[in-house]
């Protein structure tokens, strides 16, 4: 890497312009030059009307000063102003830090405009913390490289370019203060959900008439608490029964926008969580025509009779257990089938306040039938494999528990005959045998669902999209569990516990914001993809010495490729100017 001056005359006038190169080799051993950072002209003309100057920042001072800058190869003239010769051979390139992703990310926050929300509420201490530039830092860092609090005051913090874009030093992210600020969040979560549900009207014309609720879970890698809180053990999503956990209901719309969770104890059970969340949702946003599609498991019979009953009456799109389909089966042979979409039909079956849809899917059936074959085969070749090994009945019993695992339900499809000894298994081995009439009862069932809801009136397809639409809250699930990295939570306290996730929650709302500028602007990119585009811009902080024992700095970021380039204007989005250069002297320059 190194220092490049090009040459231009103008006017009769000669101009040089500076550029930081690297040189990079290709195949037939070519060698090609690259601009990493353009530095602009560096003017070292004679007379005082060529002469171009620089405002610098001086170490300890607010204010800036111009200062014209001069090679020390060459005389400077005296001017009015501060002139300084600096050392070009000795330019030096120092800390680099990722600035793109964090500057998109930031500029996603002023789009949801959350500063509004949030400045009235997280006030500067007195003693100067800036409590909101730390909340900022706490969800950029989730949304990016999410981890524990611990490693983004350690590492993250330095390896970014949060401060240089925040006004703010390393100072913000002590360890304390990241604590801290956290305790100040939850007392206004509900205050923010009514903010943001109108954020979301504003930007995106969003609408609430339709609300997907479900419920998830996240765990620790922590010992028993010593008290009862929300730590507890229960049914584990994530296949860790071992672990402590606490239990996530999140309701969005069918677009995929949040608009509100609750945590909740790690062994609270589905059916106990929708009555008191219906009365939270009431009594925010008021009594009004919604309806709430939910997945089965999650009402009980009780809670579906007040939906019923109450005033106005709430409406409903449930699905229902493979039991009661199994109970309602004669009553559906008799009905015909209606096309209710393109290769989507319907059977109905009226009851006295509600009304049963049983829905068939072609695209369903054969996507569900491929998963099961594919699993079935490879459960099948796995029996076969273990028939032919000499195994103790111990190792043989851990051996098909693993391929139970892996199988899933196809397993269910299969009967094993083990034999009662040691000397009979060296003998005769074991047997199994497809069970044939559960696979045909699986085949009538598979791409079929047996809805329940009280929109007696609505259109049958209607009610088909409706529920189809639970695979949005499902992503969501997703997305804060893979790219937000929700999980582990390392926190003990259950206010901390809770914030964590309200950080997640906000930085999740950030990459929401995202994938719908994207979807209408750069469709064909994941919130993901785009985040890491930016991710390749970085900072870096050019050290010339200069001939007085300072130092000039110049924080630059890298100017972007050419699909970067593409996906700025397709976005709508302007980089913003490089930093101010600040002098200061050799010693606070280390």
């Amino acid at each position: 890497m190194f220092l490049r001056a090009t040459r231009r005359f103008k006017d009769g006038k000669e101009h040089r312009y500076w550029s930081i190169v690297e040189n990079r080799r290709c195949q037939g051993n070519r060698v090609v030059q690259r601009q990493v950072l353009y530095l602009g002209e560096i003017n070292d003309a004679q007379h005082q009307a060529w002469c171009k100057t620089i405002d610098v920042l001086e170490q300890g001072s607010s204010r800036s000063q111009p200062v014209a800058l001069f090679p020390e190869d060459r005389p400077a003239p005296d001017l009015e102003h501060e002139v300084v010769q600096v050392k070009l051979s000795e330019l030096e390139l120092k800390r680099p830090r990722q600035w793109g992703a964090c500057y998109l990310v930031l500029n996603l926050w002023e789009q949801l405009n959350l500063d509004v929300f949030w400045s009235e509420r997280l006030v500067p201490s007195r003693q100067g913390t800036r409590w909101l530039n730390i909340f900022k830092t706490l969800v950029c860092y989730q949304l990016i490289d999410p981890g524990s609090e611990w490693r983004l005051h350690r590492q993250w913090f330095e390896q970014s370019a949060m401060g240089d874009l925040l006004g703010e030093d390393f100072a913000l992210v002590q360890k304390d203060k990241l604590y801290r600020c956290l305790d100040k969040l939850l007392a206004h979560k509900r205050d923010f959900f009514s903010y943001l549900k109108g954020r979301w009207q504003d930007l995106f014309n969003a609408r609430f008439d339709v609300l997907l609720y479900d419920l998830t879970s996240t765990y620790f890698e922590s010992d028993p608490p010593d008290q009862e809180g929300l730590r507890r053990y229960g049914y584990s999503r994530d296949k860790r029964p071992d672990c402590l956990q606490v239990v996530i209901a999140l309701i969005v719309t069918p677009e995929g926008f949040p608009l509100a969770y609750e945590v909740m104890p790690g062994n609270t059970s589905d059916k106990t969580t929708l009555k008191d969340f219906l009365h939270k949702i009431e009594v925010q946003y008021g009594k009004s025509e919604r309806v709430w599609v939910m997945d089965r498991g999650i009402p009980t019979e009780e809670t579906l009779e007040q939906m019923r009953h109450s005033d106005p009456p709430v409406c409903y799109l449930v699905g229902t257990p493979k039991g009661r389909l199994t109970a309602l089966e004669k009553s559906f042979l008799d009905k015909p089938w209606q096309n209710a979409r393109e290769s989507v039909q319907v059977k109905l079956l009226p009851q006295e306040e509600e009304l049963y849809v049983l829905a068939k899917s072609e695209k369903r059936i054969h996507k569900e039938r491929a998963m099961r074959r594919r699993r079935l085969k490879k459960l099948w070749q796995r029996l076969h494999a273990l028939q032919g090994q000499k195994l103790t009945r111990d190792q043989l019993l851990m051996k098909l528990g693993a391929a139970k695992k892996e199988a899933g339900r196809a397993y269910f499809l299969v009967e094993i005959r083990l034999p009662e000894d040691e000397e009979d298994l060296k003998t005769n081995g074991f047997n199994f045998s497809l069970r044939k009439n559960k696979l045909r009862q699986i085949r009538r069932r598979e791409g079929r669902y047996l809805l329940r809801s009280n929109l007696t009136r609505t259109d049958p397809a209607q009610l088909w999209q409706y529920y189809i639409q639970l695979t949005e809250i499902e992503q969501a699930f997703k997305e804060l569990k893979g790219d937000l990295s929700i999980r582990p939570i390392y926190h003990q306290r259950d206010e901390r516990i809770e914030a964590h996730i309200f950080v997640a929650f906000v930085a999740y709302c950030l990459q929401v914001t995202l994938k719908q500028r994207s979807r209408a602007l750069a469709p064909g990119l994941t919130p993901r993809a785009v985040l890491e585009k930016f991710a390749a811009m970085q900072m870096v902080d050019v050290h010339l010495p200069t001939t007085d024992g300072r130092h000039l700095i110049l924080p630059r970021y890298t100017q972007p490729e050419k699909d970067l380039r593409l996906l700025l204007k397709q976005l709508k989005l302007e980089l913003p100017p490089q930093p101010p250069p600040r002098i200061q002297s050799s010693t606070d320059s280390r």
